[in-house]
């Protein structure tokens, strides 16, 4: 018994640096989190309990409720946008092509961009006078006949274009979920592809019958992560439109941030985190309890 104790305490005492930051970096500020969001503070006075006022406030809070549409809409097309693109860039970066290592490296590499130095590039390309894609666009004009003519996008500058244009902008980070699709297509056994080709299945027989359902373990974690990744976005569109035009990408993240740092509304921005936590754990017990229709995992 006495062995088993001091054991137990060797394993706490090599725990406790882990164990001491996540108290004191994590649960900790969990916590205070809660309560704030029960209080009005404000952070020049203590915070003052107001029970859930601050929830209540927010049910009628127009600008949360088009920050919410916003985080909403955006996510309907990065979200699907980014899983199809990252999955089809895998399966051709998976086949036995010149240069392959080169070409991976090339996708991958955007993701290692900064975002402030990735967010200052996409205003350049998408400047509507100066920008590389309407150069390109107004070259395309000039060689097509001029019935065939389109007007030049202003992309960001342009409520109707700022949301779709963010939507493919975020394409540019696909690298991540790429590498992780090319380890789990390593995965799938060659045996599988060969008995489907005996069964004449085609390209397509053997991707729909074979690929997809043995790369949907992969699918799934990269549905979760880019779940929560899409719901959180706010580095981007906060430097290159700041919200605009007329609050067309300004996210739920953004006005909790001005809440919390510009407002100092604390206790407010606090119940809009957790109303955030609410909305992120709705859409993964979402995808969590339709898994088990199309996720196989080997050997089940």
């Amino acid at each position: 018994m006495q062995s088993e104790l001091r054991q137990f305490g060797k394993g706490m005492a090599f725990l406790s640096p882990w164990l001491i930051g996540f108290i004191v970096f994590t649960l900790i500020p969990i916590g205070l989190s809660f309560y704030f969001s029960l209080c009005k503070f404000d952070m020049l006075q203590p915070p003052r309990y107001i029970a859930a006022h601050n929830y209540t406030d927010l049910l009628h809070d127009k600008t949360f409720w088009q920050a919410t549409s916003n985080t909403f809409y955006y996510t309907a097309m990065a979200l699907p946008a980014g899983l199809l693109v990252s999955l089809g860039l895998a399966m051709l970066l998976n086949v036995e092509i010149p240069g392959r290592a080169i070409w991976r490296t090339i996708i991958f590499m955007p993701s290692l961009v900064p975002i402030v130095a990735s967010a200052m590039v996409w205003m350049w390309m998408l400047n509507p006078r100066l920008g590389l894609f309407n150069l390109l666009l107004g070259r395309l004009n000039d060689i097509l006949p001029a019935k065939l003519n389109f007007p030049l996008p202003p992309w960001l500058g342009d409520p109707q274009w700022a949301m779709p244009t963010l939507a493919l902008m975020s394409l540019w980070g696909v690298g991540n979920a790429v590498v992780i699709y090319l380890a789990g297509l390593q995965d799938v056994p060659v045996e599988l592809y060969e008995a489907a080709e005996l069964d004449g299945a085609g390209l397509l027989g053997r991707m729909r019958h074979v690929t997809i359902p043995m790369l949907s373990p992969v699918i799934f974690f990269n549905l979760i992560m880019a779940i929560i990744g899409a719901l959180q976005i706010f580095d981007i569109p906060y430097i290159m439109t700041n919200g605009g035009p007329v609050h067309k990408t300004y996210f739920l993240s953004m006005y909790l941030y001005d809440n919390a740092f510009v407002y100092l509304q604390i206790g407010y921005a606090s119940a809009m985190a957790w109303i955030m936590l609410v909305i992120v754990l709705v859409l993964t017990g979402v995808a969590f309890w339709t898994s088990s229709r199309w996720v196989h995992y080997q050997g089940k």
